[in-house]
């Protein structure tokens, strides 16, 4: 069973929590998941800075972050996805908070899937499957 925890820390953004757990859930059935924990933190600037300074070392905000806490037992991923950015994303490039932050975590997911998105190439593949992953679950940029 993929388990799928939100935490949800940032009000000005519409999305429904079912639908979110349905698109982690295609996703790791997608790469053949089946028994996995995915807790997703919905947050702010403030918030993804925070972490990123905390883990990462990076005192910046960023659209995600991703990691992949695992060990022999147990598939487990944190992500952590900035929905303050999202709204304005969204608003600059003329589509849904909704689908700019299902792109957020979708991008978080495909990394703890090994996708990378380091070089040109690599990014191409990476984008190329987010869109479809998205375009499938109705939440096409």
């Amino acid at each position: 069973m993929i388990v799928v925890q939100i935490a949800k820390n940032f009000k000005d953004i519409d999305i429904s929590l079912p639908r979110v757990k349905k698109l982690v859930r295609n996703i790791c059935n997608r790469f053949k998941l089946s028994e996995a924990t995915v807790s997703i933190a919905i947050v702010d600037d403030s918030g993804i800075r925070r972490v990123n300074k905390e883990f990462l070392n990076c005192n910046s905000t960023t659209d995600c972050l991703s990691f992949d806490l695992s060990d022999e037992n147990q598939k487990s991923f944190e992500l952590v996805v900035n929905a303050e950015r999202a709204v304005k994303e969204a608003n600059l490039r003329g589509h849904s908070s909704k689908a700019e932050l299902a792109l957020y975590i979708t991008h978080s997911l495909l990394h703890n899937f090994g996708f990378d998105d380091s070089t040109h190439e690599k990014a191409e593949k990476m984008h190329d499957t987010e869109d479809e992953i998205l375009q499938q679950l109705g939440f096409g940029l």
